[in-house]
């Protein structure tokens, strides 16, 4: 049977696929994601630099797969930033950084690009690669300045791509979105359906695979 490999420590990604179905076999990647951005250079269009971004999570964890995952299985990458007045913006990693985002995006707009990569995997080759990436307005709400103090205080900001989230506290402050939700989370399932389709898995065979089902 098909085992899906999640390339990513993100627990939102995970929640997504297992109320989805699939019980995933979990490999955070280590990628270096600051190295892959300046080897693509400052002219590389956002949409490849989440793409890019997703590949190198999704490769980097080949080596690590065990022989009996790597017999039969579909690896995917994700990498999501905040498109805002022309810049990406991943994780803020700070307080201040997330703060000063905040108070630059509230009441307006900005795109949520996610990058995702499907390797297809059949006795330790990859025999096929899928890639693409969606994109999802998000219209930000007003939080007051106590409510954005307390979201801070929180810790979620700093460690989420655009220092928001749509399924946790943030969701408080997104007004709505146009596009995907799922792809919003972290992981978008109808993008993610159509590139396991290009590399010949069905969501059937995943849920197969998935001893719940």
């Amino acid at each position: 049977m098909t085992t899906l490999v999640l390339a990513s420590a993100s627990p939102a990604r995970l929640t997504v696929l297992r109320k989805a179905g699939v019980e995933p076999f979990v490999l955070v990647s280590g990628v270096d994601e600051d190295a892959v951005q300046e080897a693509l250079g400052p002219s590389a269009a956002p949409s490849r630099v989440v793409t890019e971004l997703a590949r190198a999570k999704a490769t980097a964890v080949l080596s690590e797969l065990p022989a009996e995952v790597a017999a039969d299985a579909v690896v995917i990458g994700c990498d999501s930033m905040l498109l805002i007045d022309g810049t990406l913006q991943g994780k803020p990693h700070t307080a201040d950084v997330a703060r000063a985002r905040w108070r630059s995006m509230m009441g307006r707009s900005g795109t949520l690009l996610t990058g995702h990569c499907v390797l297809r995997v059949r006795d330790g080759a990859t025999v096929g690669e899928a890639s693409a990436d969606s994109a999802t307005i998000v219209h930000f709400g007003t939080p007051s300045g106590d409510d954005l103090e307390a979201y801070l205080e929180s810790g979620e900001p700093m460690q989420v791509a655009g220092a928001f989230t749509l399924d946790g506290l943030g969701g408080w402050f997104i007004d709505r979105i146009e596009g995907d939700p799922s792809s919003v989370i972290g992981i978008g399932l109808p993008l993610v359906r159509r590139l396991l389709g290009e590399v010949g898995v069905g969501i059937s065979e995943l849920w197969a695979a998935t001893p719940a089902n």
